[in-house]
């Protein structure tokens, strides 16, 4: 055995949580998950998701511990965007290389898995059991009903924080002295809606396509489930002319697909429906540090991290977070101390830079996406990559298809956005895009770099 038997907590039984209690039973843990909610395997997952899009990352996380091709199975495999931009037919732009996908998996299905799969490994989950108070230093936690019920008491060696973007766990770290933290919220908000599978069962649009209707400052998003449905997000601002604020009724609503979403005109009754049946949800991004305490409690995932949703990282961050976390387990075995102060000083860096990358990625695919400048530079960028992949890997593939770290990520892209500006700001370049004169423009400013 690598480490010495702990007993451990883990507070939160999603996807991050479920994952870090298989990871820690395998190294010989004893392994008791606490959620404050039901178990989701016996209740209707809530109309508050975005389809989860697993990459590299996350698939690496799950190989390690045997488990990516049983998830494979609940997976469908994206390897293009399909931009749907009104009086245009749909026009589909590949992600990377050939073979190179993302992964659209229904966030429930997933999570009832991983839970079923902690259960398998032998973890114990306790549900609807609320952490109200942890006690940081001696690795206590406090539960009960209310805050006014009599608490139940626990105590373990160790406990890992996994409780998403307003983490109970943290909370208490927040008032510790020198605790950094911000959260920023963005001015548009989301809600889930579904497109229903044909009568056959079959999908109504192209099934391994990330489906994207840009509008500017809004935009509707599809990803395909297993079942033939697809799981629609809707991006759009709480207030101003078109919000949220400003649908109130259903024929508003009606009148607001029929404008902006005439392709999916069929399916309007339902969305709709939807509308007004699922919650409006806001997005936050939430930095923190340090992530680690006395060498007892620990956070993981969108606790120490939560970004906004617009890379498709945030589960592949989380699952990376605990990839690394068994590296350093592997290495320094037993002492606490070491691994949690390398983990936080590692992981910190990435996970701000990939909170700026999906700010970023937001701007990208509501509005960029549909302004010929930005996808005659994309065009410019893959003719070049295809022909120097050693030179060029554009940002999307070191974030999705690699699993090198995302500040990397950041700073590279940082520095091809300049070279790509330069690039496009030449004489006539929309007639001399492939040229030889474009391309050893980019190989000389590639030099200079």
């Amino acid at each position: 055995m690598v480490q010495t038997s702990k007993n451990i907590a883990i507070i939160g039984s999603g996807l991050v949580g479920s994952l870090l209690a298989i990871y820690l039973k395998r190294k010989g843990h004893d392994i008791t998950v606490f959620d404050r909610r039901p178990d989701i395997r016996t209740i209707e997952f809530s109309g508050r998701s975005i389809n989860l899009a697993m990459s590299n990352r996350g698939w690496r996380s799950l190989r390690k511990v045997g488990l990516e091709e049983s998830i494979k199975e609940i997976a469908i495999p994206l390897d293009k965007r399909a931009m749907h931009v009104n009086d245009k037919p749909v026009y589909f732009q590949k992600y990377g290389k050939e073979g190179e996908a993302i992964w659209s998996i229904s966030r429930g299905v997933l999570n009832r898995k991983m839970i079923d799969l902690a259960e398998e490994a032998g973890a114990i989950f306790r549900f609807n059991e609320k952490v109200w108070d942890i006690d940081l230093p001696n690795a206590k936690i406090f539960t009960g009903e209310s805050e006014k019920s009599e608490w139940k008491e626990y105590q373990y060696d160790l406990i890992f924080g996994c409780d998403g973007a307003f983490s109970r766990v943290r909370h208490k770290m927040q008032r510790r002295s020198r605790f950094d933290y911000s959260q920023s919220f963005i001015d548009v908000g989301y809600k889930e809606l579904t497109i229903s599978p044909n009568e056959d069962g079959t999908h109504k649009l192209d099934k391994n396509s990330f489906h994207i209707w840009p509008r500017g400052k809004f935009m509707l998003i599809a990803m395909p489930n297993i079942d033939g449905s697809f799981t629609c997000t809707l991006f759009l601002p709480f207030e101003g002319d078109v919000s949220f604020e400003n649908i109130t009724t259903k024929e508003e609503a009606k009148t607001f697909f029929e404008d902006y979403f005439p392709n999916v005109r069929k399916e309007i009754e339902n969305l709709t429906e939807d509308f007004f049946k699922n919650p409006t949800s806001a997005m936050v991004t939430m930095k923190c540090y340090p992530w680690a305490y006395w060498n007892k409690v620990a956070l993981v995932g969108d606790s120490a991290h939560a970004i906004v949703p617009f890379y498709g990282q945030g589960m592949n961050a989380g699952f990376e977070d605990i990839y690394e976390l068994d590296e350093l387990m592997d290495m320094y075995k037993d002492d606490w101390e070491v691994i949690f102060d390398k983990y936080q000083k590692e992981r910190k860096p990435n996970a701000d830079a990939i909170a700026e990358l999906s700010y970023r990625n937001f701007v990208e695919m509501s509005s960029k996406t549909a302004d010929p400048k930005f996808l005659l530079q994309k065009k410019i960028e893959k003719r070049f990559a295809k022909k120097y992949p050693d030179k060029w890997i554009p940002v999307y593939s070191r974030v999705t298809f690699s699993e090198r770290p995302y500040a990397e990520a950041l700073a590279i892209g940082d520095m091809q956005e300049k070279i790509m500006q330069e690039v496009m700001s030449m004489p006539e370049i929309e007639a001399n895009w492939d040229s030889q004169t474009v391309e050893n423009k980019i190989l000389t400013l590639l030099e200079g770099h």
